[in-house]
């Protein structure tokens, strides 16, 4: 099989892949990186999972694949910045600083081919729950990864039935009405840091939904996470930025080898 990268595209933006948890889809985000070839990687926060490692130590091989997979993109000249979340907010204080060729940001303008600009932000800063009661923050945590936990045996059972995933927390975030204001509270908050900054639009993680819409004039993007819906945003090489559903994207790879080859130095 062509071992040769099939998704070229000038940038690409992954976040909220939450390395140290189980519910982390490293082997998914494997396959995704075995294709992709670009000019700028975005790491868009909650990259390592800080909170979840401080009550205890989870990272198989495959965690520590990604992490050798990236810094082998950087080795091999892709421009990498990692922007912290809140579950990795630990690494903001090294803003600035290069590690392996991936540099730590605060934040970041990535300007497309088209020439508009996009403010690139993790997002917890806009999240009220994580500035004004970060006590909820944790609690909501745990949930989620309970919510996780009971999703990841739900599926065990749709696969064995020759069904394909479905995302148990993604619906009930449709369904219940104040988790749908919470996202749409998120979202114009985003446009409006976006508006206030004089660019055309943002690119944000933290609140694992993959969305792009356009609110008031201002460019709503987010890429999504890697613990439940396998997401990430492209820009292509005209600037059309394009979400990337993964679990439904791998099947046009099928020419490509997907299995993860040995790490090299």
């Amino acid at each position: 099989m062509s071992t040769t990268p099939a998704l070229r595209c000038r940038a690409a933006f992954i976040s909220d892949i939450h390395l140290g948890t189980k519910g982390c889809q490293a082997e998914r985000l494997l396959e995704f990186i075995r294709v992709l070839e670009c000019d700028t990687l975005y790491l868009v926060g909650d990259i390592i999972d800080g909170w979840k490692m401080k009550s205890g130590w989870f990272w198989p091989q495959a965690h520590n694949d990604v992490v050798q997979k990236i810094l082998r993109l950087a080795r091999k000249g892709v421009a990498v910045v990692y922007i912290p979340g809140n579950h990795d907010d630990r690494i903001r204080d090294f803003c600035g600083v290069h590690f392996g060729g991936v540099v730590v940001a605060r934040d970041a303008i990535h300007e497309a081919a088209d020439g508009k600009r996009y403010l690139v932000t993790h997002g917890d800063e806009f999240d009220g729950v994580i500035q004004h009661a970060k006590w909820l923050a944790f609690l909501g945590d745990w949930g989620y990864r309970a919510l996780l936990t009971l999703n990841t045996h739900f599926n065990r059972l749709r696969h064995m039935l020759g069904l394909g995933y479905w995302s148990l927390s993604a619906y009930l975030k449709h369904r219940v009405k104040n988790a749908v204001q919470f996202i749409d509270n998120f979202e114009e908050a985003m446009a409006e840091e976006a508006r206030r900054r004089g660019v055309d639009g943002v690119i944000c993680g933290h609140i694992h939904h993959a969305e792009m819409r356009d609110i008031a004039g201002v460019l709503y993007v987010n890429d999504g996470d890697w613990v439940e819906s396998c997401t990430a945003v492209v820009e292509r090489d005209d600037g059309r930025l394009e979400i990337i559903r993964w679990h439904e994207a791998r099947g046009a790879f099928a020419d490509v080898d997907l299995a993860m080859e040995p790490i090299a130095a």
